[in-house]
C-alpha cells in the first residue's frame, strides 16, 4: 500500500543550550511542502540561508554531526533527525537563531514531544524509499567500528557497543520497526566516560553541558578532589557514583541505554541521505564519524542506481520470451546466441538476462586461469537484447539481421565472471526510423552497473533468409 509523505500542521518551538557552543537557541519547527525534504535555517544571518539535511553537507563528526554551506554551520543536528525520522517527517524547516541546535536533555525525546504536539499530517504526494537491493559495508579497522546494510522489507537497526570497559560492558539493541521509535528509543540520553569529560572540560570543549543531560560512567576511581570540581563546575552538592557505576546526575532508563542512543544517532545520521530507508543495519561500536561515511556509501549508491536505475524485476516469474521464443526471433545460434531470457518489454524499453556459466566456449581462452567474460560479448549480448525490442517491429522478425553502425561511450566499470547473471535494461534514446535504432543500454550484476554503452543498429531485410 502506498505510503503519502508528512509534515506538521502548525509551528511549534523548543528553547535551550548548545552543548559545545553554550549559546542559548530557540529552534522552531515549521510546515513545509512535499518533496521539499528537511532543511535548517539560520533565522540570525542576514538573508536567513537555509542549508539542507544532506549529508554532502557535513562538514564535522568529531563531537556530533555538523552542517556548513557558504561559511554557516549548524552543529548537533542529528537528535532533531533522529526524532523527525522516527515520527516518519518527510518534509520540515527547522529554524534556529543560533550555529547549534540545543542540546535539552540529551535525547530525541523534547523534539518527538513538540512535533506529536504540533500534530503530524499526511500530504498529497507518496513516499518515496530507498530500498537496499545489495548489501553495504563500511569498515574501520583503526576504530573497530562496523556498519553493514542489508536488503529488507523495513527500516530495522541493530547496535552492538563494546569499549572495553568493566562499567558499560558489552551492550545490543534493536528497533524492528520505525514505529517503536518515540517509546523504545527517543527518550535514550548521550553518555559520556568520565576521562573523556574530564578532557571536554580542559579543553573548554562542553560549555553547554550538565548533568541533567548525559549518562557519566565512571571508569575510574573518583577523588574527593574529582568530586568536589564537578561538583562545582556543575552547581551539583551531593555527586557520587551507584551502584551501576554512572554518576546519580539522573536515573537510566533502560540497562542498555548507551546502545539505544548509539542506534538513536545511527537513524539520525542516516536520514541525512534524503530518503528513509528499507532494509536492516547492523551497527558495531557506531559514531558519527563512520555513521556519516556509512551514509555516504549509500547515497553514491543512490547516485548511481539514478543515473542508470537497475530494472525492477523478479528474476523468478515467468519470462516474457524463453529461449526457444528468442531462437525464433534472433538469426544468432550456439555459441554467439548470447541471450538466455526477455523479462519485459514496452515500444521504449527492453529487460534481458544472460545466465554466464563456466561452460561458455570463450572462458577456454578468456582466460583459462582467471575466467573473465570478454567485454565485446558483453556489449554482443546487450545489442541482441536490443534486437529483439527492434525486431519486434516488423511482422515477420525471422527475415531481417541486425547489423552495428555505432557503438559510444562505452565503460566497463566491473568484471564478470562465472555464476554471475547479467541483466540488460536497453531504452531508446529516440524513436526507431526506417529501421535504425539509437539505444543507450545498462549491464547490471546483482543490481550494479557493470557495463554501459550507447548504441545505433539498422535491421535489413535479407532476400536469402527463410523460415
Amino acid at each position: 500500500m502506498a505510503e503519502n509523505q508528512k509534515t506538521i500542521s502548525q509551528a511549534c518551538s523548543l528553547k535551550g543550550v548548545g552543548l559545545h557552543t553554550g549559546v542559548q537557541v530557540e529552534l522552531t519547527f515549521l510546515p513545509a511542502d512535499p518533496n521539499s525534504g528537511i532543511r535548517f535555517r539560520r533565522v540570525d544571518l542576514e538573508g536567513q540561508p537555509e542549508l539542507p539535511a544532506d549529508v554532502d553537507y557535513v562538514a564535522e563528526t568529531a563531537r556530533g554531526t555538523t552542517l556548513a554551506k557558504d561559511g554557516f554551520q549548524i552543529s548537533t543536528v542529528e537528535h532533531a533527525l533522529a526524532a523527525a525520522a522516527g515520527l516518519k517527517i518527510d518534509n520540515l524547516v527547522i529554524e534556529l537563531n543560533g550555529p547549534e541546535v540545543p542540546i535539552l536533555d540529551g535525547s530525541s525525546f523534547p523534539f518527538v514531544e513538540a512535533l506529536r504536539k504540533a500534530g503530524i499530517v499526511e500530504q498529497d504526494a507518496e513516499r518515496e524509499y530507498y530500498e537496499l537491493k545489495t548489501n553495504v559495508f563500511f569498515n574501520d579497522p583503526s576504530r573497530d567500528v562496523e556498519l553493514i546494510g542489508v536488503p529488507g522489507d523495513d527500516y530495522k537497526v541493530r547496535v552492538m557497543i563494546d569499549f572495553n570497559s568493566p562499567i558499560l560492558g558489552f551492550q545490543h539493541a534493536q528497533l524492528n520497526s520505525m514505529d517503536e521509535f518515540p517509546d523504545e528509543i527517543a527518550a535514550c540520553r548521550t553518555f559520556v566516560f568520565l576521562h573523556e569529560l574530564k578532557m571536554l572540560l580542559d579543553n573548554n570543549l562542553i560549555k553547554g553541558g550538565d548533568l541533567s543531560n548525559a549518562i557519566v560512567y565512571v571508569d575510574r576511581s573518583l577523588s574527593d578532589a574529582e568530586r568536589s570540581e564537578l561538583a562545582q563546575v556543575f552547581n551539583k552538592t551531593d555527586l557520587s557514583v551507584t551502584r551501576e557505576g554512572t554518576l546519580n546526575n539522573l536515573e537510566i532508563h533502560y540497562q542498555n541505554e548507551a546502545a539505544r542512543h548509539k542506534l538513536l544517532d545511527v537513524i539520525g545520521d542516516l536520514s541525512l541521505i534524503g530518503k528513509p530507508i528499507k532494509g536492516t543495519i547492523i551497527a558495531s561500536r557506531p559514531g558519527h564519524a563512520a555513521n556519516v561515511e556509512f551514509a555516504r556509501k549509500i547515497k553514491q549508491m543512490m547516485k548511481a542506481e539514478k543515473k542508470n536505475p537497475r530494472p525492477d524485476v523478479d528474476l523468478t516469474q515467468p519470462p516474457l520470451y524463453n529461449i526457444n521464443d528468442i531462437s525464433r526471433i534472433l538469426p544468432h545460434r550456439a555459441p554467439f546466441l548470447l541471450i538466455d531470457k526477455i523479462m519485459e518489454m514496452s515500444d521504449t524499453h527492453v529487460v534481458g538476462v544472460k545466465n554466464v556459466t563456466m561452460n561458455e566456449d570463450f572462458f577456454k581462452g578468456h582466460f583459462p586461469d582467471n575466467p573473465v567474460m570478454p567485454g565485446v560479448l558483453i556489449i554482443e549480448a546487450m545489442a541482441q537484447c536490443g534486437g529483439i525490442l527492434v525486431l519486434n517491429t516488423v511482422p515477420d522478425p525471422q527475415n531481417y539481421l541486425t547489423y552495428f553502425m555505432k557503438i559510444d561511450n562505452v565503460k566497463f566499470k566491473q568484471k564478470v565472471i562465472p555464476g554471475d547473471t547479467l541483466v540488460f535494461k536497453l531504452e531508446l534514446v529516440s524513436p526507431i526510423r526506417r529501421g535504425i535504432c539509437h539505444m543507450k543500454g545498462t549491464a547490471f550484476v546483482n543490481n550494479k552497473p557493470v557495463t554501459e554503452a550507447e548504441m545505433m543498429a539498422q535491421i535489413v531485410k535479407e532476400k536469402c533468409l527463410s523460415n
